[in-house]
């Protein structure tokens, strides 16, 4: 059974959003049935075009030293980063 590049996208996307590290090619890879496993030139491609689909949204796919992941883009990170700002705490 072969999966088509869209398909192959939305399981990488969906893989890589409920991951909470970033996923070798390897990892991606491991996904999939033996007999269904993508070659992993096929998955750095899909890899490629969700990164270039993504360009100029709130988002971006990253290659990290340890595999890809999903991380806000550094002009809106100001506002992100609101979400974990600490409060002081009132005794």
């Amino acid at each position: 059974m072969s999966i088509d590049n869209q398909l192959l996208m939305q399981i990488l996307e969906g893989a890589l959003l409920a991951s909470a590290k970033p996923l070798t090619v390897a990892q991606l890879g491991d996904l999939f049935d033996e007999e269904e496993r993508p070659q992993n030139d096929v998955i750095v491609a899909a890899l490629e075009d969700i990164e270039q689909s993504n360009a100029g949204r709130g988002f971006e796919l990253k290659q990290v030293s340890s595999g890809y992941r999903f991380q806000v883009v550094q002009n809106v990170s100001p506002w992100v980063g609101r979400l974990w700002d600490e409060k002081p705490q009132k005794y």
